[in-house]
């Protein structure tokens, strides 16, 4: 009887540890993928007109006013000189 139960107790041992051995595949190939993809990113060249809309146009440094040129970042409601 002694025997049946170590017996027993060995298998979901051997199947955690292919469980675990297969996580680790896993996980090692998503990282290979996650570096190729990386790679591939960051080597090619930025396709033209792909640019983000809401950033499209605008450059480094101070940017022309929305309000127009005569504002001098006062409210006109204020009344002040």
């Amino acid at each position: 009887m002694r025997e049946d139960f170590v017996a027993n107790r060995t298998r979901p041992t051997l199947e955690k540890r292919a469980k675990e051995r297969a996580r680790q595949e896993k996980r090692k190939q998503k990282e290979e993928r996650r570096a190729t993809a990386k790679a591939q990113k960051g080597s090619g060249p930025r396709p033209v007109g792909n640019e983000d809309p809401d950033i499209a146009g605008i450059v480094p440094g101070p940017q022309p006013s929305p309000w127009g040129e005569d504002s001098d970042g006062r409210d006109e409601d204020e009344g002040r000189p």
